[in-house]
């Protein structure tokens, strides 16, 4: 019986699954008074107490190919998820492990993922991971479905402040000046091509969760999962359980608070939608 493992970027907000090995290679904020590396023992409450009145530069840093190596251990068949190569270097950094670790470990396998997305996106193809894992699937058979599965998957957000996002190029010093305007939340998804696509500008927050679960429905939303991963705003993560229950009742919704590297991105506030299209 070969060893199997699942590992991602912190970006998934996972620090473990239920029934297969897991590790998460850590992303790290950077600001000119502090580094802030998102690992188990990041105290999240800290970090965002001091962004609250922190005005300097900051920026994000990618796991480098030894910190996905550490993530691989021993295991001798490995799934890699990266957050979106349109937004990190993260992805680029696992295919570098991945050539490294099969080179030193003949007959060792490890299939990387793009996932072109962030957040609890990656959360949803780790649990399918596991899921196919678990049901005795082949390294082969898993490694031909998830590419098809990814096209089931969606991203969906809400966001107060998109600060962050254009302090690091991500967003347009425009787009981010309209959020958080006389209570305007900016709307949007991940783009086919992995990068973020603001869509709407909603002056409510009941508003964009109603714009969200409009995407949801349109989406062809029936029975699949949704999780809704929520930075210190558990009120609006709540909302939209309730929203997405009463209209699609064959949904399962989970919330989960982000972690440190989504935090960051997200602000207080945001919330993270991940979704299964069927």
């Amino acid at each position: 019986m070969r060893t199997v493992k699942i590992v991602a970027d912190s970006s998934a907000n996972l620090t473990e699954l239920k029934t297969v090995a897991f590790d998460a290679a850590p992303m790290k904020i950077i600001t000119t008074q502090r580094e802030f590396v998102d690992d188990r023992n990041l105290n999240l409450d800290e970090m965002l107490g001091f962004f609250k009145s922190y005005k300097g530069r900051s920026q994000s840093s990618c796991p480098n190919p030894e910190d996905w190596l550490t993530t691989f251990g021993d295991a001798e068949d490995v799934f890699c998820i990266a957050i979106t190569s349109g937004l990190s270097g993260s992805y680029n950094a696992a295919c570098i492990a991945k050539q490294m670790y099969e080179a030193e470990h003949p007959g060792r396998r490890v299939f990387v993922i793009d996932s072109l997305s962030a957040g609890p996106e990656l959360t949803l193809l780790a649990e399918k991971l596991e899921e196919l894992i678990c049901a005795g699937t082949s390294f082969e058979e898993i490694c031909a479905y998830m590419p098809e599965y990814q096209k089931q998957t969606g991203l969906l957000f809400m966001l107060e402040s998109l600060h962050n996002f254009a302090a690091n190029g991500r967003v347009s010093p425009a787009v981010a000046r309209i959020a958080g305007v006389l209570g305007i939340r900016i709307v949007g998804r991940a783009s086919d091509a992995g990068t973020l696509e603001p869509t709407d500008k909603c002056r409510s927050e009941m508003k964009s969760l109603n714009t969200i679960l409009k995407y949801l429905k349109d989406a062809g939303l029936k029975t699949g999962k949704v999780i809704l991963a929520h930075s210190l705003n558990e009120n609006a993560a709540n909302i939209l359980k309730n929203l997405i229950e009463k209209d699609l009742p064959g949904v399962v919704v989970k919330i989960c608070k982000n972690l440190g590297l989504c935090s960051f991105y997200a602000e207080k506030g945001g919330l993270l939608v991940g979704y299964e299209k069927c």
